[in-house]
């Protein structure tokens, strides 16, 4: 949203509770866990919107052979436009080589991050990669990006809480919900 700082919030309406939250997290681990078993797994969080879905998602997975990293994106922009040209504020410290990456993002919606992201990873020679994420964002789609495990479909709506931000605030809301613009 371009011009987000300038946005004044009417209302906040529930669109995931924080019980549908959980239980749709349990049910990743459970099908991310029928993928991969007891194989070595390297889990990597997309700063910041991925840490509360990451860290829940992590804790419920079975795997005792999981590795755990951070990468942070971020793009340039120039006054009310994204270029799409993105780059690492953070990178991950793991060698992912021939290894299985699963990454873990909060929202996917235009698909230049995570195409960005997966594209290092291939070049970095992952064994395997695949994406989750808790929202999966059609409304704004311009690249096709596969979403391996996905925890809800949404086609539209600016949407805060459980790491999801909005300027910086509401990441921290336990449910899921849509911005109502005054």
């Amino acid at each position: 949203m371009s011009d987000a700082a300038e946005l004044k919030v009417k209302e906040l309406k529930p669109v995931y509770t924080p019980g549908q939250i959980a239980a749709r997290v349990r049910e990743l681990a459970r099908a991310i866990d029928a993928v991969y078993g007891q194989e070595p797994l390297v889990a990597v969080c997309v700063l910041k919107g991925g840490i509360m879905f990451f860290s829940d998602l992590v804790r419920s997975l079975k795997n005792p052979n999981l590795e755990l990293d951070f990468v942070r994106l971020s793009s340039y922009n120039t006054d009310s436009f994204s270029s799409n040209h993105v780059i690492f504020s953070k990178d991950i410290e793991i060698d992912i080589h021939g290894k299985h990456v699963l990454i873990v993002e909060d929202i996917v919606d235009s698909g230049h991050t995570m195409s960005f992201l997966l594209g290092q990873f291939r070049a970095r020679k992952a064994r395997s990669l695949r994406l989750a994420t808790l929202v999966d964002k059609g409304e704004r789609r311009e690249l096709d990006v596969n979403v391996d495990f996905a925890g809800f479909r949404l086609e539209r709506g600016f949407i805060v809480g459980y790491g999801l931000d909005y300027a910086e605030k509401y990441r921290t809301l336990p449910g899921i919900f849509e911005v109502i613009p005054a």
